[in-house]
């Protein structure tokens, strides 16, 4: 599989892991204190060829993707399950996910342009009604409703900015939250 776009990565480990599911060009950030060259690179390559940006599924991982997605607007976003990424001994990151998974995330790729226009907008008041916000198990809610949007976990604030940015529609939205529903009957007998 050729990717024609370049993955912005945090470190050298991710692009070795990409490399070994794909063929792509990557950026590494070098963590999240990411210079000026590094947003210039990102922004040269955003133009030139596009760019997905691929960070690891923790909160580092999600700061950098806000300060590049913020600096270089209109990036294409792919997104690995934490519980895809994770190494024993707790380590998280792009650079633990079989290739398998690194395929699939890039297969499902969002694109704030690409997506189809909105109806009507998903509210916190939809979130707090499919139990996504509060309660015991909406943490894993929110997990399950992000992979199942390719959109990644957040928090409910977050979640809601997100399903926002992506245009996820309350149509989309709501399929999303009802085989959820059906994934956690499942999970709960």
């Amino acid at each position: 599989m050729h990717i024609k776009e370049v993955i912005v990565v945090e470190g050298r480990s991710d692009t070795v892991a990409i490399k070994r599911a794909v063929q792509a060009d990557t950026i590494e950030t070098g963590g999240t204190g990411l210079g000026e060259m590094v947003l210039k690179q990102i922004e040269l390559a955003h133009k030139r060829r596009g760019v997905i940006i691929l960070t690891d599924p923790d909160y580092p991982g999600t700061q950098i993707r806000r300060i590049v997605s913020e600096s270089v607007p209109g990036c294409k976003h792919a997104f690995i399950a934490k519980e895809d990424a994770i190494k024993p001994g707790r380590n998280v990151g792009v650079e633990y996910a079989s290739p398998e998974v690194i395929r699939s995330a890039l297969n499902q790729v969002r694109k704030e342009e690409q997506m189809i226009e909105v109806e009507a907008e998903v509210t916190l008041a939809d979130l707090v009604s499919a139990g996504l916000v509060s309660g015991e198990r909406a943490k894993w809610r929110r997990e399950k409703l992000g992979q199942f949007l390719s959109i990644g976990y957040a928090n409910g604030k977050q979640l809601l900015k997100r399903l926002h940015l992506f245009r996820i529609s309350r149509k989309e939205f709501l399929h999303a939250v009802q085989a959820v529903q059906l994934q956690e009957e499942k999970h709960v007998e």
